[in-house]
């Protein structure tokens, strides 16, 4: 791998481990320190989201508009100043202010990283985008391991923590990020590009996505659904921890076999998203028939496979799709899709247990991943056609 990559992964690692020091505890902050209830804490995690939509967004069109460098820095700063003031004010409401900015100065930075990352090696495909997934799994679980620890000493240690790792971040972009900058290594194009009208990139683009933010209402049921559910069955809290380390390890250990996978068996990246969200479909009838610890094992290793399937398959199609000068719009949106399943899919969730029970939310969120899968036949048609138009001419 490029050097330049190197840079972004490390920096993807110590950004998102300083990001894991907090939101898996920011629940039972708010309902347990803050006094507030649960219904309250769930309308402030999804302002933190929704603060995250606009931030990928927002970052994606200054990737494109002031190159990567300035785009994080501006990120990043907003991030630090708002963990800082988290360290020094965390009550009622400051709480939440400082939360929804950090929020949304993370989500600017992802665009411009994935947008960075697929400048500094092109001809790498999924390569570099597979490695800041991988990075950014690393981090999870560093920081979620270390936060808890932390957190038994005091809350007021996992703030600094936070915030502390925000600098250290802030500290390496702005010293070596700058020599990365591509903002201005493909000129912006307009119209036309090899017989495709952007029009129809970016309609494929939304068509993907529109998956993508299926796969994620999906997948995000294991923290906010599936996780409580486990516990009326007698499995543990260490035992439903010890989940997502599996998850992690996999990750990172499983390489190997998801290379051979993409080798042999799902050679392009849609038959990928595809393969991946039949695995997905898979660890739903297995978790829905789960009575016992080791069920979820086995449905949490086959769901892993295919979030490695999935995840870092989308934002490579999308930088393949952007047109010249639009690649951090482009990973800004499929960032917004991620940001926006995390958001939705506890509500929708929620609401489908309230109303009926888990099974129901296990045949709502199959049929779902099913949608996904059309989608993803379907979003390339119309470019399909203008290529061979434009070769016929």
């Amino acid at each position: 791998m490029p050097k330049k990559l190197w840079l972004l992964l490390i920096g993807m690692v110590i950004n998102v481990t300083g990001s894991s020091f907090l939101w898996p505890l920011n629940a039972i902050y708010i309902h347990d320190v803050l006094g507030k209830s649960m219904t309250m804490a769930g309308i402030v995690l999804m302002l933190n989201s929704a603060a995250g939509v606009v931030g990928n967004l927002l970052g994606g069109y200054l990737f494109d508009r002031v190159g990567g460098y300035r785009s994080i820095i501006i990120g990043l700063s907003t991030s630090v100043v708002s963990a800082i003031g988290l360290v020094w004010n965390n009550d009622w409401p400051y709480y939440v202010i400082f939360l929804f900015l950090i929020g949304f100065g993370s989500g600017m930075m992802f665009p411009s990283m994935y947008a960075m990352a697929g400048s500094v090696w092109p001809e790498g495909g999924r390569k570099p985008f597979n490695a800041m997934y991988v990075a950014q799994n690393i981090g999870v679980a560093v920081g979620a391991a270390l936060g808890g620890v932390v957190a038994n000493i005091s809350f007021q240690l996992t703030f600094v923590a936070n915030a502390a790792m925000f600098v250290v971040f802030l500290l390496l972009a702005s010293f070596t990020y700058h020599r990365i900058n591509v903002a201005n290594v493909k000129p912006s194009g307009a119209g036309k590009v090899n017989g495709i009208q952007d029009k129809s990139r970016f309609t494929a683009l939304l068509v993907l996505c529109l998956g993508y933010l299926m796969t994620w209402i999906a997948y995000v049921q294991w923290q906010a659904n599936i996780g409580p559910h486990t516990q009326t069955l007698g499995v543990s809290l260490n035992q439903y921890s010890l989940l997502w380390t599996i998850n992690g390890a996999l990750i990172v250990l499983a390489q190997p076999l998801i290379s051979t996978v993409v080798k042999y068996i799902a050679k392009t990246l849609k038959s990928q998203i595809i393969l991946g969200s039949m695995i997905f479909i898979v660890s739903f009838i297995v978790v829905s028939n789960a009575t016992q610890f080791s069920g979820f094992v086995v449905a949490m290793v086959i769901l892993t496979i295919g979030e490695m399937l999935v995840w870092p398959a989308v934002p490579t199609i999308a930088n393949d799709l952007a047109p010249k000068g639009r690649e951090g719009f482009y990973q800004g949106v499929v960032n917004s899709a991620a940001t926006g399943g995390r958001m939705l899919g506890p509500v929708i969730g929620g609401v489908m247990v309230d109303m009926y029970d888990i099974n129901a939310l296990y045949v709502l969120l199959i049929g779902v991943l099913f949608v996904s899968i059309l989608t993803t036949f379907l979003y390339d048609r119309k470019i399909k056609t203008e290529e061979s138009k434009a070769i016929a001419v």
